[in-house]
């Protein structure tokens, strides 16, 4: 479907929106209906970032949400701007991740001034899955995962807090930050024993944090591996005792018969990976 109407029906709507702006700051549009011209104008710009949506041109979608925005902010309409903001980081996503990080956090500095952390929370997430997918920057995901964690804390979403902490044990040990990672695992596990239905999930957790702890000290991965949580897991018992022995071969073996129990994910296979890497003389890799 041809819109490309719809993008010329948008750039006349902004050339008109421009306007407004400009006689409401003349001293006769000040003293004849400025704050309504405002209001009309930031109408317009919504229209007209909708209209480029409808166009697909993303960049301009955005910079007509912000323009909107930034009328908002000026009428002290704080809510209507935050959404602006927002609806502006969404179409930059599409276009220019780093506008798209710029408007959100602009999103994030309103909702947090009107105490709205949960909604400041859910954004944070976003800029953290545009940091992880789109510029690769894993370090600045993990800050907004962790302030993400920690407004939900504020705010008693204890679940919500969890998903994000694990994200950033799960980059944490990517990155071969093991304390870290063994702490965030370990107290997300801690958390969700008490809870009926997560608490298989517990198991999940323990495991990642005794796979770090093992990369970081064997003596360490004994301790976890045979907690009570772990008493039934021989499995993993049996990737101690291959490491023990510095047994290369049935490190591989014990990895491949825990693997047709449970499917070991990639994240899993690295560590894996990473501490058969410790075993004297192995080539590394699990074939």
């Amino acid at each position: 479907m041809d819109n490309s109407g719809k993008e010329k029906e948008a750039i006349q709507l902004m050339a008109e929106a421009d306007k407004k702006v400009k006689s409401s700051g003349s001293f006769l549009g000040g003293m004849f209906g400025g704050n309504h011209k405002i209001e009309d104008a930031c109408e317009m710009y919504a229209r007209a970032a909708n209209m480029f949506k409808m166009a697909k041109n993303w960049s301009a979608a955005g910079n007509a949400f912000c323009q909107a925005a930034r009328l908002h902010m000026q009428m002290q309409n704080k809510l209507d701007a935050a959404t602006s903001f927002v609806d502006a980081g969404n179409a930059y996503k599409k276009a220019d991740p780093q506008e798209a990080i710029n408007c959100l956090n602009a999103a994030i500095d309103i909702y947090t001034d009107m105490g709205r952390f949960t909604i400041a929370a859910k954004h944070h997430m976003t800029i953290a899955e545009v940091y992880e997918s789109e510029l690769v920057d894993i370090e600045k995901a993990i800050a907004h995962y962790e302030q993400a964690a920690d407004y939900y804390k504020g705010e008693e979403s204890n679940s919500s807090a969890n998903k994000c902490l694990l994200k950033v044990g799960f980059y944490c040990a990517q990155l071969e930050q093991y304390p870290k990672a063994i702490e965030i695992f370990e107290q997300v596990a801690t958390s969700t024993m008490d809870n009926p239905l997560l608490k298989y999930n517990a198991k999940e957790y323990f495991w990642k944090a005794s796979l770090c702890h093992f990369i970081v000290d064997e003596l360490n991965a004994k301790v976890s591996a045979f907690s009570p949580w772990f008493s039934s897991l021989l499995k993993k018992r049996k990737l101690l005792e291959a490491h023990e022995e510095q047994n290369s071969e049935a490190f591989t073996e014990a990895v491949k018969e825990f693997d047709s129990i449970s499917r070991l994910d990639q994240w899993q296979t690295t560590m894996l990976l990473r501490i058969k890497k410790t075993i004297q003389g192995d080539a590394g890799d699990l074939k």
